[in-house]
């Protein structure tokens, strides 16, 4: 890169002399249109549930869902994801609470739909809340059945699509799932739901307290690196990017957010395609539980997620979400 003048009649600071000039030449903005929110559903009535790992975020019961769900309409959030916390008793080995038609994710879907009609509701496909073991597949001998797993999140899809889910999301990272999955939706008239591939899904240490959240992390049984991708590695994720969007996916997303910017940026220079970033649960109790320490001033959410706008993404999953859209509904 040619830089043309210099000091002193190139002075850079004069475009960061007043505030007005600083918004007038960002080249990067945060807009309501980048927050995707996750919502966390449980068992029971009208209960309302506070998660220890995660300062602020509550477990809501599906009658209290559009408590959460109106909030988020009218800051004009597009889209929600929504995650359950299903009992143990209703889990097994083989996940099967899964495609049941009035599991939390169906009731909850339901009940969206028939209240806020317009908002977008994105579902995760992947067998680790069902499991008794906690793992996002189907396990044997202590091993994760690939095209085994890709048979039930098929099924689990199918029911998402029947229950009027919008975006389908797997997360479970198993080889040829986008690929089955939208076979499926085509071959039963579901050609405009769209699928976000969790393309680049990274073994992170960082998941700890959404697998509090979902009830998961006492079951789970060993970990989740024969599936989930290795840190150390970035050419693999473009591998597995492309192999998705090949196989269907509208939709990509790296995660974890932060750590993996660099994963982002590649991603979306080599595709072209919208990128999500998933800002995950460790990443927000981190950053909240500094910020209640006073060890970060609480503008340390803006600069994170611009962190993501500026790596390329095209939207970004967030705890912060409602927070952010008051934020910028008042300018502030």
């Amino acid at each position: 890169m040619k830089i043309l003048g210099k000091y002193p009649s190139l002075r850079m600071r004069r475009n960061r002399k007043s505030d007005w000039v600083r918004r007038l030449v960002s080249e990067n903005n945060l807009t309501v249109n980048d927050l995707i929110l996750p919502i966390f559903i449980r068992e029971g009535k009208n209960k309302v549930e506070s998660i220890k790992t995660m300062p602020g975020i509550y477990r809501h019961s599906v009658d209290k869902v559009n408590y959460i769900v109106d909030k988020a309409s009218k800051l004009n959030i597009p889209l929600l994801a929504i995650f359950p916390q299903t009992p143990n008793i209703k889990k097994n080995p083989l996940g099967t609470e899964a495609f049941n038609e009035n599991n939390l994710v169906c009731q909850t879907i339901r009940k969206i739909k028939k209240n806020n009609p317009k908002i977008g509701v994105m579902c995760d496909v992947a067998l680790d809340p069902y499991t008794d073991h906690g793992h996002d597949g189907l396990l044997k001998n202590k091993e994760i059945l690939n095209d085994e797993t890709v048979k039930i999140l098929v099924r689990q899809a199918k029911l998402q699509a029947e229950m009027g889910c919008d975006i389908l999301a797997p997360s479970d990272m198993m080889d040829g799932r986008i690929g089955a999955i939208r076979k499926m939706l085509d071959k039963n008239n579901f050609k405009n739901v769209q699928i976000l591939s969790y393309a680049a899904k990274y073994a992170s240490s960082f998941y700890g307290p959404f697998r509090d959240a979902v009830g998961s992390k006492k079951k789970l049984k060993g970990n989740k690196k024969s599936y989930q991708m290795d840190y150390r590695n970035s050419d693999e994720a473009l591998r597995e990017v492309a192999l998705d969007i090949k196989e269907g996916a509208d939709f990509v997303m790296v995660k974890p957010g932060l750590p993996y910017l660099d994963i982002i940026k590649s991603v979306k220079e080599k595709f072209k395609i919208p990128v999500f970033a998933y800002q995950v649960s460790g990443e927000y109790s981190m950053i909240t539980s500094a910020i209640r320490n006073e060890i970060f001033h609480k503008d340390s959410i803006i600069e994170a997620l611009m962190s993501f706008k500026r790596s390329g993404a095209s939207a970004i999953v967030t705890y912060f979400a409602l927070n952010i859209a008051k934020k910028i509904e008042n300018n502030l």
